[in-house]
């Protein structure tokens, strides 16, 4: 269906599938998937509240936490209330217009907290190979900054793709077989030239989570030869204890992320299924398991809940 009074070019609307070949099971898989959302939310709230009501958590780790907890929020809750509705009450229809913003959402906040994972990384290594300058080089201010910075790259590398998208004409067939609005996804629907589009991804997914990862990589070796460098095995273990959560937070995004972008790209030969099932993950694990990883490993976090569910001193 078409827009009316437009050059027939914009589709009213666009039909999500959810998961094709398992059509069958898509009622059922809703009920984990609803499972793992509201742990995301119910996880990265707490965190939040934690870091907010408690002035000692009001350190550059903790509030970087803290950006990383508002931006699962904003990823997971724009694509997961749709998704729910595709899967249990079959609203495969979304808005032309909601569409793009879906795009936008996603792929703004995956590039934030890409950022916020590399200023993390920063973080862990200033704290572990200047130990003596960590409060001097990373005051709340600067923290800040590299906040904002992070989230202007965002908004910045990922508005071109809403606006070159909305700009092209698309093809009759306005059906994309998968659970939300993703930019491959939708460029495969265009009725036009999108090799553009296509080197413009290809370039933001370089310079931004490649030059993340560059920056993770590098600090990651320069804090363990620091570590390897320490006199004890306690003050090692201790050291690498520090990093522990912050390296599977790493993995559970890189991972499936990686696997989606290069699957979109390169791998046609992967099942569809497999292909739309790590999509699904991809946005909804990190944003469950981060709060669940810092909760566990932090100690403060994991007292204060500890210290709330039994109303008690920790």
């Amino acid at each position: 269906m078409l827009a009316s009074g437009n050059s027939s070019s914009q589709p009213v609307s666009f039909i999500l599938l959810g998961i094709p070949g398992l059509e069958n099971y898509q009622f059922w898989i809703a009920f984990p998937f609803c499972a793992m959302y509201l742990i995301a939310i119910v996880g990265n709230v707490i965190v939040l509240h934690i870091i907010r009501t408690d002035h000692t958590l009001h350190e550059p780790m903790y509030l970087f936490l803290a950006m990383l907890a508002i931006t699962d929020l904003a990823l997971s809750s724009s694509t997961q209330p749709k998704m729910l509705a595709i899967l249990w009450f079959h609203a495969h229809e979304i808005e032309y217009h909601a569409c793009l913003i879906q795009v936008f959402f996603i792929h703004a906040f995956s590039s934030v907290e890409s950022g916020l994972l590399m200023a993390m990384a920063l973080d862990r290594y200033v704290a572990i190979c200047f130990p003596l300058h960590h409060s001097t080089f990373l005051t709340p201010a600067v923290v800040g900054k590299l906040g904002a910075a992070v989230m202007m790259r965002g908004l910045l590398w990922v508005s071109p793709f809403c606006i070159m998208v909305s700009r092209m004409p698309f093809c009759p067939n306005h059906v994309i077989p998968q659970s939300y609005c993703e930019h491959m996804a939708v460029l495969k629907l265009v009725c036009a030239d999108t090799r553009v589009n296509r080197a413009y991804g290809l370039f933001v997914a370089f310079s931004v989570v490649g030059f993340d990862m560059i920056v993770i990589s590098i600090s990651y070796v320069m804090i363990l030869r620091t570590v390897l460098g320490l006199p004890s095995d306690e003050a090692r273990f201790k050291a690498f204890g520090t990093c522990a959560s912050h390296i599977c937070v790493i993995l559970a995004f890189y991972i499936p992320a990686l696997f989606t972008f290069l699957t979109h790209r390169f791998g046609h030969h992967v099942p569809r299924v497999v292909h739309i099932m790590f999509a699904n993950f991809y946005l909804l694990v990190p944003p469950m398991l981060n709060p669940i990883i810092y909760g566990v490993r932090t100690k403060q976090i994991r007292d204060r809940v500890i210290q709330g569910c039994c109303g008690k001193d920790p």
